[in-house]
């Protein structure tokens, strides 16, 4: 497994793979749940410099790390969002929550 997470102060930042599926989800939120137990954390940043395709379960991601960390507002970002991505964030509502930022 390549290096996903970086932590910056008491920032996670998750680099995601070219395709966010159901697979990589799991292995994703596994992983980030553990360093979020783990380390004081008050954002997270998605990084999508490198992803082409999503799913619904990358939604599921999101939302997920955002109950995680108490549903606060300005606690999840998402950086290098595409076009596809920036599409999928606002047709399930999503961006309501995430504030979208340019490069990490």
């Amino acid at each position: 497994m390549e290096n996903r997470f970086e932590i910056q102060g008491n920032s996670l930042i998750i680099h995601l793979p070219k395709e966010v599926d159901h697979m990589v989800t799991d292995e994703i939120r596994r992983d980030s749940d553990d360093i979020i137990r783990k380390k004081y954390i008050r954002t997270i940043t998605f990084d999508f410099s490198g992803t082409a395709f999503m799913d619904s379960s990358g939604i599921g991601l999101i939302m997920g790390r955002y109950r995680m960390m108490g549903m606060r507002g300005d606690c999840i970002q998402a950086t290098g969002v595409n076009s596809y991505i920036e599409k999928l964030l606002h047709l399930s509502g999503v961006y309501k929550f995430v504030e979208i930022c340019g490069e990490v």
